[in-house]
């Protein structure tokens, strides 16, 4: 296999991967700071059974491998998508995997916020919309980013272990060609690709939380 057919594939491979790891991204960043809104505001009071219910499932999404939960959520992505194969189909594991995950970073991120601060809002009449968005949500954002940036870059390793069921994607490159064909180069070139793709993912997420940090 010639270089120039090497750099199509992964062109091909990288742009499946970047639509996967993009579209589950977004899907998580809302899914996982509702979720972790709700754990930090269910703590306590009359709605701790809900904190406990949540923080159950968010566990037990967070315990499951990925490869385990991409095999175990076929009939659900089969009914959602209507396939099993393709970067489409693989977006719906990846968010399941990463909601919890991001979830538990977004509640980390909002108890760290100076209780000070919040009574402060608290005792200038502020609703507990206002205090969740204005005050929490923008005292955390340095931190949700960072934890944001964690989490597509886990999931671009998610992406590549869908290449194992025919997720597309880098992952499905490297073994379709890399390890099933012996095509080393391919293999070489699929790890590069994904060593760039997540160093440049951490260089913007690293940008972003600096010039929030200095706001």
């Amino acid at each position: 296999m010639t270089w120039s057919e090497v750099f199509e594939l992964l062109t091909g491979g990288l742009r499946e991967t970047a639509w996967m790891v993009g579209v589950s991204a977004l899907l998580t960043a809302v899914g996982g700071l509702l979720l972790g809104v709700l754990l930090v505001l269910t703590d306590k009071g009359r709605l701790r059974p809900v904190n406990v219910v949540l923080g159950a499932i968010v566990n037990v999404g967070r315990s499951l491998p990925f490869i385990i939960l991409l095999v175990a959520v076929i009939p659900f992505t089969r009914a959602i998508v209507g396939t099993t194969i393709g970067t489409d189909a693989a977006i719906v594991p990846l968010t399941i995997g990463a909601i919890p995950f991001f979830a538990r970073i977004v509640e980390s991120a909002l108890r760290e916020v100076p209780p000070d601060v919040v009574a402060a809002a608290t005792a200038m009449g502020a609703t507990r919309r206002q205090i969740v968005g204005k005050v929490l949500l923008r005292e955390a954002l340095p931190g949700l980013v960072a934890g944001l940036t964690i989490t597509v870059i886990a999931l671009v390793g998610y992406s590549a272990m869908a290449g194992v069921v025919g997720g597309g994607g880098l992952g499905d490159l490297a073994i379709r060609y890399g390890y099933q064909r012996f095509e080393t180069e391919v293999m070489i070139a699929t790890v590069i690709a994904l060593v760039v793709f997540v160093q440049l993912v951490q260089m913007v997420g690293d940008l972003l939380v600096r010039r929030l940090s200095h706001r």
